[in-house]
């Protein structure tokens, strides 16, 4: 661009004022940290250096009005990096720096064309910052959406990677105002979703839109690239032919991989790889009959189509593993978030940061090795085209007849295979399942018998009880009822019955079917307090951002303290207030000194300890929802009991984690895995147990529950979601209250106790010690 504005030097000096005075007008108004100033100083200082550089390649001697327009979006492009790297930016103002920088994008290149002074330098450094810009905010957006978006953000980059090793991608492309369009809408899209005035479906409907425009406008340029290059002929020398023979059946496994796989650990073995897929038949047949140019886009498709549903295959794998259930592409991305910081606490940052990166890149490599797999089989089925068209007809048939009658080699396994479109079919329910469910959910949220109920008519019979529901992580039926750990855990419930009622304690127990299996505690926490079945996040976040009542909230209607433990959240946790909670103890108020145990990071003794200290002494009564994490995953190290009066700060469990087994000691293996959870939840109960024997007193009320089973490595598969609950009270007019619940006596249920699902336990326990009587005709079953 001619018209000179000031040499580049000033300029650029001028820019990296500007950088700091805004990261510092950052700072004072919304608290910038750490890590925005350091991400906003090395982005500048990286970019700044980098523009630096190609003006100085360019010839550019000064730069011109539109490169000064140009100059200040990447100065706020910069702001808007440093507050997504600050992570607790307010979002109105990260989505305000974010909507300016793309709107000064119709202004500079407007205003160069009006001053003349278009050039390639400017063009090129318009784009960078675009892209940039881009990349920032699918890293935002990726949060709370999931890593997919982040395919918006490294799209482009991932084409510039790719032009290094194939130089037909580098040429120019012609002018087309799709891709214009396309690229700009990225951005819009992508702030409208930070600033989440469409929620979390509209925010996935409107950017999975984006993502297949971006995808097609890519793939479209990348054909235009293909068939534009000039290929030369290389001599077949037999080193050319043993590769090009690797390459051939290296891209056959992958597309086979894809399309055989199962999507359940337990299912992998060689026959589920000694199959006829159906798909392969279908696409090598529709490969043959389009013309070149049509037949490119289907094999980018397919190719593209097999990636995905190979990534969708892993998340199930990996939630199959973990959750007892496969992936829903809708709402299970918010695991990704809890599950990272599960890592985090247990292998550390760097591991947890290594494995995000190794993820995506995995998954960038999937779907670009199975585009590459089809293209390559492809072009072998058109350059044999009489033989190619043989094989499909004859494979055609084969699958045909195998299909007719249903052969197998082994039960439950057809060697005619349709998986790969069945899985895809099964996605496509699920998530068009996942896109009614608000509305069903609204429905059922609506309808609540207790909502308008006075204070005065709720928990009468509960009047000066001090109320402790207590939830035991990962204490599910398995651990009473699996020949593994059962005798041991039966033995300290049983023993816990006797101590209990020799301190003159009695107890009733029996099952609830848990909405979550293997992890998402919060899930089940909130069907308890609300009487809603909350198995996914979306659930979890309407049910938060509504007026339905919890048991939390009734108890504080009626004229409890209300107070949450979770030992576990160490950061903001809005949804308290929903809950009614008075008072949150969480892992940074509980004045807490000792050692971490991997996920947990105080013992449980310490927990109830601090509650015992903090609220017991109280002339109101208190209603407590405690949160006891001892029995998390990974199970090992693990805390032991104390006497109650040295607990004190927790400096007292100093020595033990260092005594105790190590997390790498026991997993993956399942039988120690196993023996450590029966461990976890011997310890959890005997701590419970103890305080009860302790602290207790004629007022209290201890309801003790699982939130759900443990992972399918300790259940085995098929295992149901049910989870003990157990009532504790010394006024025996407490446990006369829900006689016709028919609960079996003690802490301990046997495989007949009684079944409910966990969305009954807020109604049928308020109707019990309330003023009204619940029927007996709905006292058992699910």
């Amino acid at each position: 661009m001619a018209g000179p504005s000031g040499s580049p030097v000033r300029t650029l000096s001028a820019a990296a004022g500007g950088q700091v005075v805004l990261l510092g007008v950052l700072a004072a108004v919304a608290g910038l940290g750490t890590a925005g100033w350091t991400a906003g100083l090395a982005v500048g200082a990286a970019g700044l250096v980098a523009l630096a550089v190609a003006a100085r390649r360019s010839g550019v001697s000064a730069f011109g009005p539109a490169d000064l327009v140009t100059l200040g979006r990447a100065v706020l492009v910069v702001g808007v990096t440093a507050l997504v790297a600050d992570g607790s930016a307010p979002v109105p103002l990260l989505v305000a720096l974010a909507a300016v920088a793309l709107s000064l994008d119709a202004v500079d290149g407007r205003l160069a064309r009006r001053t003349g002074t278009v050039s390639a330098f400017g063009a090129r450094f318009d784009m960078e910052v675009d892209a940039f810009l881009i990349l920032i905010l699918s890293v935002h957006v990726a949060g709370d959406l999931g890593p997919w978006v982040l395919v918006i953000g490294l799209m482009r980059y991932g084409f510039v990677a790719a032009g290094w090793t194939r130089g037909w991608l580098r040429a120019p492309l012609p002018v087309s105002l799709f891709r214009k369009t396309v690229a700009a809408a990225q951005g819009i899209v992508l702030v409208v979703a930070a600033s989440g005035v469409l929620g979390t479906l509209g925010s996935v409907v409107v950017v999975g839109a984006a993502l297949v425009a971006l995808v097609w406008s890519f793939g479209r340029d990348l054909l235009w690239l293909r068939e534009q290059r000039v290929v030369e002929p290389k001599p077949a020398t037999p080193l050319r032919r043993a590769l090009a023979a690797v390459a051939t059946g290296l891209a056959c496994a992958l597309v086979l991989f894809a399309l055989l796989a199962p999507n359940d650990l337990s299912r992998y073995t060689p026959v589920a790889f000694a199959r006829l897929p159906v798909e392969a038949i279908l696409v090598a047949g529709l490969v043959l009959v389009l013309p070149p140019r049509p037949r490119a886009v289907a094999a980018v498709a397919a190719g593209a189509g097999l990636g995905l549903l190979t990534i969708v295959k892993l998340f199930d794998l990996g939630f199959n593993e973990t959750l007892a259930r496969p992936f829903d592409p809708v709402f299970d991305w918010t695991f990704l978030g809890p599950g990272l910081d599960f890592l985090r606490g247990s292998a550390g940052g760097f591991v947890a940061t290594m494995a995000v990166v190794g993820a995506v890149a995995l998954a960038l490599g999937l779907v670009g090795s199975m585009v590459w797999s089809v293209l390559r089989l492809s072009r072998i089925v058109v350059g044999h085209r009489t033989r190619a068209t043989r094989t499909v007809l004859v494979f055609g048939l084969v699958w045909a007849i195998l299909a007719m009658f249903e052969v197998r080699i082994v039960p439950h396994v057809p060697v005619a295979a349709r998986s790969a479109a069945s899985a895809a079919y099964q996605d496509v329910r699920q998530i068009r399942a996942g896109l009614l469910d608000p509305a069903r959910f609204t429905k059922e949220a609506a309808d609540d018998d207790f909502r308008h109920t006075p204070g005065s008519e709720l928990l009468t019979a509960l009047r000066g009880k001090d109320v402790l529901v207590t939830f035991v992580e990962s204490y599910g039926r398995v651990a009473v009822e699996d020949s593994a750990v059962a005798a041991d855990v039966d033995a300290v419930l049983d023993a816990g019955t006797d101590r209990l009622r020799a301190a003159g304690f009695d107890s009733r127990s029996a099952f609830l079917e848990s909405s979550t299996s293997g992890g998402g505690s919060w899930f089940a926490h909130a069907t308890l307090q609300s009487g809603l079945w909350i198995n996914n996040q979306h659930r979890y976040d309407a049910l938060t951002a509504s007026d339905r009542l919890t048991l939390s909230n009734a108890f504080r209607r009626a004229g409890w303290r209300t107070v949450g433990v979770a030992p576990a959240i160490s950061r903001a946790w809005p949804e308290g207030g929903y809950f009614g909670f008075e008072q949150i103890y969480d892992a940074h108020n509980v004045g807490y000194e000792g050692p971490r145990y991997a996920y947990a990071k105080m013992p449980d003794q310490y927990t109830l300890a601090h509650f015992e200290r903090a609220e017991r002494d109280r002339p109101e009564p208190v209603m407590a929802e405690i949160d006891l994490v001892s029995s998390h995953s990974p199970f090992a190290p693990l805390p032991t009991l104390v006497d109650w009066d040295e607990v004190g700060d927790g400096s007292v469990f100093d020595p033990q984690p260092a005594a105790g087994t190590k997390g790498s000691e026991i997993w993956p293996d399942p039988v120690k895995v196993t023996r450590a959870y029966g461990d976890a939840i011997e310890y959890s109960l005997s701590t419970l147990v103890s305080y009860v024997e302790t602290h207790g007193d004629d007022d209290l009320v201890l309801v003790v529950v699982g939130d759900h089973q443990p992972a399918p490595i300790v259940t085995g598969d098929n295992a149901t979601w049910d989870v003990p609950i157990t009532v504790i009270a010394k006024d025996p007019a407490v446990l006369d209250r829900i006689d016709h619940w028919h609960w079996q006596p003690g802490m301990n249920p046997s495989e007949n106790a009684p079944v409910w699902r966990m969305d009954s336990f807020r109604d049928r326990f308020l109707r019990a010690f309330g003023p009204r009587t619940e029927p007996s005709s709905s006292a058992s079953g699910r």
